[in-house]
């Protein structure tokens, strides 16, 4: 990297599959604005390591991805709303010496919902599959967004039981076990938010869960998809999604915080769906 120019980059273990440095070129393009942008592995260094290195060299802007972003919020100087409510950060800004951080997952999921898969979530029922990183970042959008009722199924109840008092909803989020899904009636909308599909697994859950009309989306992208993708089309879901929508809207906002503009996210979300053949 030459040093002291404006870079921006993905930190993340691994980052090598990542789309973001073409989804910010992109949207540079579009904007008029030029864009270096890098994928940064943090296996050698570690996290905090390749951050500093990367904020010597000119770093100004990251994207945090598994499995940094709670790190990345304790390194912050300050935390914005979201990322206050979430307890971790997926993006970052230097500024006045320090890393300010910003959490743009949930943001873009609830664009993504209502936009491109036109759903009002007023009182809609939501189940949430996972309770990690990926599901922290999404839940405080997802209940301010006017639902009527979250569970949060995880293998672990202790995990679920956890995200749900972090989220201070009383009975509007409530936590259980993958097990018992058949007891917990059905849901408008199913967010898939483990990490079972990058390792291939199949979460076994039950047709009770879906209604006629239910949105279910895997929050991953590509390959890690398909197996929540597939067994929802094996129950005759007509609404089905990958996480893709969710991450150009979560990097259009986080575009946005860096640079004051947000781009144009349907052009980019084509282009990607055609050419990377998601």
């Amino acid at each position: 990297m030459s040093p002291k120019v404006p870079h921006y980059a993905v930190l993340g273990r691994p980052v090598a599959h990542s789309l973001s440095p073409q989804i910010h070129a992109e949207f540079g393009k579009q904007c008029g604005i030029a864009v270096i942008y890098l994928r940064l592995d943090t296996s050698e260094l570690g996290f905090a390591d390749t951050l500093a290195r990367f904020a010597k060299a000119g770093g100004v802007g990251a994207n945090i991805t598994a499995p940094h972003k709670a790190e990345a919020a304790q390194l912050c100087q300050s935390l914005g709303y979201r990322a206050q409510q979430a307890g971790i950060v997926n993006t970052l800004i230097w500024r006045n010496g320090a890393w300010h951080g910003a959490n743009t997952d949930g943001s873009g999921l609830l664009r993504d919902i209502r936009e491109r898969h036109d759903l009002n979530l007023e009182s809609r029922r939501v189940l949430l599959l996972g309770a990690g990183g990926a599901a922290q970042g999404v839940a405080p959008a997802l209940l301010e967004a006017g639902i009527s009722q979250m569970v949060i199924a995880n293998r672990s109840l202790e995990r679920a039981r956890q995200l749900a008092e972090r989220l201070d909803a009383a009975d509007a989020a409530l936590a259980c076990t993958l097990t018992e899904l058949p007891d917990m009636g059905s849901f408008d909308l199913i967010i898939q938010a483990t990490s079972a599909g990058h390792h291939g697994e199949q979460l076994t859950l039950p047709h009770s869960i879906l209604q006629k009309d239910s949105l279910c989306i895997d929050l991953n992208y590509g390959r890690a998809a398909l197996p929540f993708t597939a067994w929802a089309r094996s129950q005759h879901c007509r609404r089905v999604a990958d996480g893709l929508g969710m991450l150009v809207e979560q990097a259009a906002d986080a575009f946005a915080f860096w640079h004051g503009i947000r781009p144009d996210t349907a052009p980019v979300y084509n282009k990607l769906r055609i050419s990377a053949r998601l």
